[in-house]
């Protein structure tokens, strides 16, 4: 088991973090990883890491979860960054072979930030 910390730069942020995960797996791993985000604001996922269509998760996100209304803000002002992360999960499994992420052609593994800007610390699991 290995830990990395990323630091996000915005409060809604999508972040590849494939080559990090990459380097954490023992060359000699064979099995599944899993990515786990020990935050309950921010979530894991596997997609395509193009731009364009990093702004239209961001986008997607916000147009699900409105920013106000909600009874935990009452606490301390970030309920939509729960309801957002619980959308998105806060882990992803993923076949390895050899040390080698099996992730199909466009698939990378994304940091999804709902209540940044932080630093997030990630687990990754070989099994």
């Amino acid at each position: 088991m290995d830990q990395f910390e990323i630091q996000t730069t915005d409060h809604l942020d999508v972040v590849d973090v494939t080559d990090r995960v990459s380097a954490a797996i023992p060359s000699s791993a064979s099995g599944t990883v899993t990515v786990f985000v020990q935050h309950t604001t921010a979530g894991v996922t596997v997609n395509e890491a193009e731009s364009r269509l990093l702004d239209d998760i961001e986008d997607a996100l916000s147009e699900l979860i409105t920013d106000s209304g909600w009874e935990h803000d009452r606490l301390d002002g970030n309920a939509p960054a729960h309801l957002r992360s619980l959308l998105v999960g806060p882990d992803v499994t993923i076949p390895v072979e050899d040390g080698t992420l099996r992730l199909g052609t466009w698939q990378s593994v994304l940091l999804l930030e709902c209540d940044g800007p932080r630093t997030r610390t990630l687990t990754v699991a070989v099994e």
